[in-house]
């Protein structure tokens, strides 16, 4: 029996008005502070607009290969097992692999500093369509964990068994 309760799905978040794209929408959400959705639709539109410019591709193609570059395929989750914890590596959700991507995404703009945000998470999507930048670094770093703990994959079955059971 797992030891939390299942999160309710939230409503279906609707396409961005300027590039009709439910991601577009979805990144809006994750850089907006403090209930500002228009200053960070804004701050998102510009860097996507400048980026893809930069990278002579469309505004979505643009997105869509920064979150192939950064969502992860593995991650490790902390499970117990007769008293010991392991790092067992997982396949996680669809939706929790994009939320991380764009998690790391803004955060990794967010820690640059002496920059207006549009600027940096211009230069973080450009880095990351060239397979570089931090927000990679971070989902590459993550591999390597799971790689590590490639010995313990099969106490991820036993844990599926045990949930459907």
């Amino acid at each position: 029996m797992s030891r939390r309760k299942r999160v309710l799905k939230r409503p279906v978040i609707l396409a961005d008005k300027n590039f009709g794209s439910i991601l577009v929408s979805k990144l809006i959400n994750r850089v907006m502070w403090s209930g500002k959705k228009t200053i960070a639709s804004r701050i998102v539109t510009t860097a996507l607009m400048e980026a893809a410019k930069e990278v002579e591709v469309t505004e979505v193609e643009l997105l869509d290969a920064v979150l192939d570059q950064v969502t992860p395929k593995v991650e490790v989750q902390s499970m117990r097992v007769g008293g010991a914890n392991y790092q067992v590596p997982m396949e996680p959700r669809p939706e929790r692999a994009l939320r991380l991507a764009l998690t790391w995404i803004v955060d990794s703009a967010r820690k640059m500093k002496g920059k207006p945000m549009n600027l940096k998470l211009k230069q973080i999507m450009v880095e990351s369509f060239n397979g570089q930048g931090p927000a990679v670094a971070k989902r590459n770093a993550v591999h390597q964990t799971a790689a590590g703990n490639r010995a313990f994959t099969h106490l991820a079955y036993r844990a599926k068994k045990k949930a459907s059971a």
